[in-house]
């Protein structure tokens, strides 16, 4: 209060009008009216899945291989995107916002005090893993400890900057915002070069919205598939399937239908061990086991030529499982527009 007496006073004794003064204090408020809900954005997946659906999992395949790529181990990934997620979500609660530039112009991430019990219920991952993991992290260098300070060094590991993924999310949001406007829930279209510019402008409390999202789904995801690992393998069948659909039938369809098609073995053309190997980065020996694993579950099924793929008892298993994910994914699309528009 002391401080806006102050200013008043100052513009008072400076001179200046009551037309300006007004107008300084005045605050654009966002129009309501325009605001996109979540539940518009979820009816469009639901009802666009057959083509929204192979670009949101390409994405999401993408995302896991390079996550995968720079830690060889998806729950240590996931430890440091939960740690980096805190502090993002500091900064959001402090009204604190940095560019893409100015957060990757930084050497190394402050964190927040953490425990391995909260770590270890947070992520469903069981407490002596946890434990390990962090001592593993620390003698790589990546977190570190000084004093009563706690770390993050991006000099000690080739994090790898997410610019394809802010490019893949642009590219997937551009196309929603389409739907939108068709749908006049929307006035105008948004580009992918104006949602990437968007991002990047207010890239921490966006990417805070993004890890949101992302942890939210990996825990779904294990909750059905018991491991991330498992959960990758499948993902790449699935994704193979998705895209040797979409060569051959380009009609809208929504999601139950798609699903139940994808999963039948009509025109199906699956894929090997070897391939998926080569997809994921994970080992050989891992994605056969796996794929074992996914065979005794009747997540897939494998022909003569041992090319896996989508199994028809699929879909009372993966419903309920999409769900919460595209729940998720219209939480956090509708938040990014809604602080666009």
């Amino acid at each position: 209060m002391y401080i806006w007496v102050d200013l008043f006073l100052n513009y008072v004794h400076f001179g200046f009008n009551k037309q300006i003064l007004i107008k300084f204090m005045k605050t654009k408020l966002p129009n309501i009216s325009r605001q996109i809900y979540s539940e518009d954005v979820l009816g469009l997946l639901d009802d666009h899945y057959s083509f929204l659906g192979t670009v949101w999992v390409n994405h999401q395949l993408n995302w896991a291989n390079r996550v995968y790529s720079m830690f060889k181990d998806h729950d240590k990934a996931m430890i440091v995107i939960y740690l980096i997620n805190k502090t993002l979500t500091f900064y959001s609660k402090n009204f604190i916002m940095l560019s893409y530039d100015e957060y990757y112009n930084q050497e190394t991430i402050a964190l927040e005090k953490f425990s391995t019990l909260e770590i270890s219920k947070n992520l469903d991952i069981p407490k002596e893993s946890t434990r390990r993991k962090l001592i593993e992290l620390e003698k790589k260098g990546i977190i570190k400890r000084k004093g009563l300070n706690i770390i993050i060094d991006r000099k000690t590991f080739p994090f790898l900057k997410p610019d394809a993924s802010i490019n893949k999310i642009s590219i997937f949001l551009s196309l929603i915002s389409n739907i939108l406007v068709k749908k006049q829930l929307l006035s105008n279209p948004i580009t992918s070069k104006e949602l990437q510019k968007a991002i990047e402008k207010n890239f921490t409390h966006i990417w805070k919205l993004f890890y949101d999202m992302e942890i939210s789904m990996m825990l779904c995801y294990k909750k059905v598939f018991i491991d991330l690992d498992t959960w990758h393998v499948f993902g790449t069948c699935a994704f193979n399937q998705h895209l040797h659909f979409e060569k051959i039938n380009v009609n809208k369809m929504e999601r139950l239908k798609f699903i139940k098609i994808l999963s039948s073995k009509m025109n199906v053309v699956g894929i090997n061990a070897m391939s998926i190997s080569d997809i994921t980065g994970i080992p050989r020996a891992t994605v056969v086991r796996k794929l074992k694993k996914l065979l005794k579950l009747k997540f897939l099924i494998m022909d003569k030529k041992k090319h896996y793929m989508l199994t028809g008892l699929l879909v009372k298993k993966l419903i309920p499982l999409q769900n919460n994910v595209l729940n998720q994914l219209a939480k956090f699309s509708s938040k990014v527009y809604n602080l666009i528009i």
